[in-house]
């Protein structure tokens, strides 16, 4: 699928999907969001890929809003339905069974906050702000980040961003663990690729089965989700991948995983 607003290049397993409308911050308009709806889609049932890397064309911003143009004169029929379907693409995101790392560059504000907290790591330039400024527009996340905001950094830090609705820096950020690096602006892919890399050494199915035990167990009672992670587990005993890792840490080699 061809794309207007979305630069996709794949190398070695890794994809690197970039939102491209620096005339406009990177805003998410409602093509923008479809778009990425796609991209996930297709980036999940490839076999080529095994992880992405989601960032921003251009200097000043990874995304540095919602497109307010959109926003300005929808009835409350219309911002209910962009909310739930924002959400939707954020949650495929989430849940794409393939690390995902955020590398923000610039602005990450509103529903680009929200799409970083989608992605499952997050790496930062010095020069990031970060933020969810809705409050100063009359409006509210919309996009799931009064949800993913407490869950990453605790109620008290996620409300007073929320309610106050002003930036933070990218020390803030890394301090509050909202972000878990940050690097120089000119090592920012670089690094979030490294990053990825490391993750993708492992086997792939054990990256999938930890993200679907961290993101189906953090809504379970610790009971529920507990058994949970031992039935995955369980699953993993049953691999491939899992005779070839111990037989590689038995022989003193590495391992040679092929997600079966």
């Amino acid at each position: 699928m061809a794309y207007q607003n979305l630069g996709v290049e794949t190398r070695d397993g890794v994809a690197i999907v970039t939102i491209a409308r620096p005339e406009k911050l990177n805003a998410l308009n409602a093509r923008t969001i479809e778009e990425l709806d796609a991209v996930f889609a297709e980036l999940k049932e490839s076999p080529a890929v095994l992880g992405v890397i989601l960032t921003g064309a251009g200097p000043k911003a990874f995304v540095a809003g919602a497109d307010i143009g959109e926003l300005s004169n929808q009835t409350p029929i219309e911002g209910r339905d962009r909310a739930r379907r924002g959400q939707q693409v954020f949650d495929r995101i989430e849940k794409l069974g393939k690390p995902v790392v955020a590398a923000i560059g610039g602005f990450a504000l509103g529903g680009g906050c929200e799409l970083a907290m989608a992605c499952h790591v997050r790496v930062a330039s010095e020069n990031a702000k970060l933020g969810t400024p809705e409050v100063k527009l009359g409006l509210m996340c919309g996009y799931a980040g009064t949800q993913r905001l407490p869950r990453l950094v605790g109620k008290g830090r996620a409300l007073e961003m929320l309610l106050t609705g002003e930036m933070i820096d990218a020390p803030e950020a890394l301090r509050i663990g909202l972000v878990n690096r940050v690097v120089k602006k000119e090592d920012l892919l670089a690094e979030a690729e490294g990053l990825l890399r490391k993750m993708l050494q492992n086997g792939p199915l054990s990256l999938r089965f930890t993200l679907d035990a961290v993101h189906d167990g953090i809504e379970m009672p610790m009971g529920e989700a507990q058994v949970h992670e031992a039935t995955l587990f369980g699953l993993l005993c049953a691999t491939e991948d899992m005779k070839e890792g111990t037989s590689a840490f038995l022989e003193k080699r590495p391992p040679r995983f092929k997600g079966r």
